[in-house]
């Protein structure tokens, strides 16, 4: 779909009027030209493009990966990458600011159609994932059950006011923390435990209850004997 705002980040005067026509013909609205890091950056920021089409080798003290990485942060705008050659070293440092596409030196229409219509699709649906993802947590945050959420590797990287206050452990301290450690459990009659629960439904992908368990606290008290959702 045509019309989105493109800013131009190029230090050739010449190139950079050439996309213009490119951009112009393909029906995009170019909302400014920028020649140097610092202009794009405040260019960004007056025109809040959908899209930057960054020069990666840019002329001055600022060049186009450092540019990229400030205005992906402060605006979140989507950044391609123009360049006809770069280092090793700058184009690790450019995959680390999460660039939404590549444009080789020189380009065609279509290369620059593809680019730019790829990282409009995807900065719209990280949107639409950092946006569930919010919906979700404020409805995690809010139900009376206690969740704690993990990563594959049994990390804890959520946990809602019920869990912190059932395990007595906040989330700023849990974070990263193996959920083993966190929701403590241990066999309500031997008082011990050969495999956490939460463990083996990681290894084996099951569905694992925690029936006929004790909780120990972060003070290491077993106040209640944990039983299944149902």
């Amino acid at each position: 779909m045509a019309g989105e705002k493109i800013l131009i980040v190029e230090d050739e005067g010449i190139v950079a009027r050439e996309t213009e026509y490119r951009l112009k013909d393909l029906g995009y609205t170019v909302c400014g030209i920028a020649s140097s890091g610092a202009e794009a950056i405040k260019k960004a920021e007056q025109a809040d493009p959908d899209v930057v089409l960054m020069d990666i080798m840019l002329k001055g003290e600022m060049d186009g990966v450092y540019a990229a990485e400030q205005i992906r942060s402060k605006l979140g705008v989507s950044v391609v990458y123009v360049t006809a050659h770069a280092d090793e070293t700058t184009l690790q440092r450019a995959k680390l600011t999460e660039p939404m596409g590549y444009l080789l030196k020189p380009f065609n229409e279509r290369e620059l159609r593809a680019a730019i219509e790829i990282a409009i699709y995807k900065q719209t649906a990280e949107k639409i994932l950092k946006d569930n993802e919010r919906l979700l947590a404020t409805t995690l945050k809010s139900i009376g059950d206690a969740v704690i959420v993990t990563d594959l590797k049994g990390a804890v990287t959520f946990m809602n006011p019920a869990a912190e206050l059932l395990t007595r452990w906040k989330l700023k301290d849990a974070s990263g923390r193996p959920v083993a450690q966190v929701f403590n459990v241990v066999s309500e009659t031997t008082h011990a435990l050969a495999q956490h629960p939460v463990t083996r439904a990681l290894s084996e992908s099951l569905i694992a209850t925690a029936r006929n368990y004790l909780l120990t606290s972060k003070e290491g008290r077993a106040p209640w004997t944990a039983q299944p959702h149902r």
